[in-house]
């Protein structure tokens, strides 16, 4: 089976109403592992080792289904062997059923899972209600967060040892907040790079929409 048509079986497997889904390759050597991370560039893969990781959503962050299906077609056309399997799935359902989460807790793990050299990372701070906006404004400030469309969430940067972005420790310490003010929500990091070596720059440039973030 092809990885394009895994991909097709994984897609129809995922729940109604599903946001957003958590994607490994495995590959089956360093030469083919190296060649699909470029192949699979427009998702924002973090590759950690054979291990590939990213992305995708209907709507919103990530790359869309169908354009998964385009980049995974091209590791086929070049016969690289590998993996693919769903590591989560999310669905409006399942966050509802949840157990709420401290973000400071959530936030210290998502950090745990990146690789040793992370440099940048895009997150999103989803929140569970409108009426938290303008609190968590005020609380994750130093993050400079941006709103994104009309959902009930801010997007921020981060990056751990220089360039544009808040420190770890400082988006942390912005969690504690909410989690004081008993501003409730959800976490995650959309894309990350690892190991990038700014020359004259602040850092990366991730395009979103056709613009800067």
């Amino acid at each position: 089976m092809g990885l394009a048509e895994k991909w097709w079986e994984i897609e129809h497997s995922l729940p109604s109403g599903w946001t957003d889904a958590h994607i490994s390759l495995l590959m089956h050597g360093e030469r083919y592992a190296s060649r699909a991370a470029e192949l699979l560039t427009p998702a924002n893969p973090v590759r950690r080792g054979l291990r590939i990781s990213f992305y995708t959503a209907p709507h919103g962050a990530g790359v869309g289904p169908k354009a998964v299906a385009r980049l995974l077609t091209r590791l086929d056309v070049e016969g690289l062997p590998g993996e693919l399997t769903l590591v989560s799935a999310d669905a409006p359902e399942a966050r509802a059923a949840a157990e709420t989460v401290w973000l400071a807790d959530a936030w210290k793990a998502l950090v745990a899972e990146l690789p040793e050299d992370w440099s940048d990372v895009y997150a999103e701070l989803a929140l569970d209600s409108s009426d938290y906006l303008q609190p968590a404004a005020l609380a994750t400030a130093p993050l400079n967060p941006a709103r994104w469309g009309g959902e009930n969430a801010f997007r921020f940067r981060a990056a751990r040892r220089f360039g544009y972005g808040a420190s770890p420790d400082m988006v942390r310490r912005c969690m504690e907040r909410l989690d004081e003010r008993g501003i409730t929500g959800s976490v995650r990091i959309l894309w990350a790079l690892a190991d990038t070596q700014p020359v004259g720059t602040q850092g990366p440039v991730w395009y979103v929409g056709g613009r800067p973030v």
